[in-house]
């Protein structure tokens, strides 16, 4: 008895528990959504089902067949915009609403590995969702993908969604300092984001400064520059070069992650100096 005592009263610190804590905010977001079927039909339909009007409607234009190609891969990277808004900006909101915030901030653990966590987690659990759309995109309309340098394609793809889920991870800190109302929020984010992003159309088509503003989404330009590396004739379409986006996404990476960290120590303050987590102090 006193040998499993010892066993389960282990005490972790420093970067064990910091790794231990991202472990465990991830284990939920990668096993537990996969018991919600419906979730899971949800997940994947709904992206199909506006990638399929979108190719329709080009090939009734008889636009290139390159743009069926965006089409897909913007539907597909659909699943990681949705995953940020309502599974990282709003989480810590509805923690505190759940009155679960309380007790992640009285544990001994970082709330910076609890964000960290939920990224994590986050971006592998929608990585396969996106996988699926891409292969059912491909079976149905058959489009053909020429990878012109796979090093740099995995480099964006790394990049882009280390940079989009550090901005996830800053926003869940801004929407519970500064936001009542979260999901008002989040939906106001939602569809503008797809249009100004250029999910389903190349973002060059946009003026100049329309989209260098849409290019602080991280999706934007990783979008753009996985289009011109993976169809033959997509650097006509492109925005920007390649190495310079893939520059641009590594300074992104930086701020939003530095920018999280500050607003999360910003908070940790508030809660220690005032008793409240929030800016209002009603």
């Amino acid at each position: 008895m006193e040998a499993v005592s010892r066993k389960y009263s282990r005490k972790y610190t420093g970067w064990r528990l910091f790794w231990n804590t991202i472990i465990a905010r991830a284990y939920p977001r990668i096993v537990g959504q996969q018991r919600e079927v419906s979730w899971l039909v949800f997940d994947l339909i709904m992206p199909i089902l506006g990638v399929v009007a979108y190719v329709f409607v080009y090939r009734a234009l008889n636009a290139p067949e390159e743009y069926i190609g965006f089409v897909v891969m913007g539907g597909a990277m659909t699943a990681f915009w949705m995953n940020i808004l309502w599974s990282m900006s709003s989480q810590l909101y509805w923690e505190k609403e759940q009155g679960n915030l309380a007790l992640y901030i009285m544990a001994p653990n970082s709330m910076m590995a609890i964000l960290l966590g939920m990224a994590l987690g986050g971006m592998l659990a929608t990585a396969l969702r996106a996988i699926v759309v891409t292969l059912i995109g491909v079976w149905l309309f058959g489009v053909s993908f020429t990878v012109t340098n796979y090093v740099q394609l995995i480099l964006v793809f790394m990049l882009a969604m280390v940079a989009l889920y550090g901005m996830g991870m800053m926003m869940a800190s801004a929407f519970l300092l500064f936001g009542r109302e979260a999901w008002h929020m989040a939906n106001l984010a939602q569809e503008p984001i797809f249009l100004a992003s250029g999910f389903y159309f190349p973002i060059k088509s946009l003026p100049f400064w329309v989209a260098a503003g849409a290019s602080i989404i991280p999706l934007t330009l990783g979008m753009d520059a996985m289009r011109q590396l993976i169809f033959p004739t997509g650097f006509q379409f492109g925005f920007l070069t390649v190495h310079l986006e893939i520059s641009i996404l590594a300074v992104l990476c930086v701020v939003f992650i530095v920018t999280a960290k500050v607003l999360l120590g910003h908070i940790e303050k508030i809660a220690i100096r005032e008793g409240r987590i929030t800016e209002s102090r009603r």
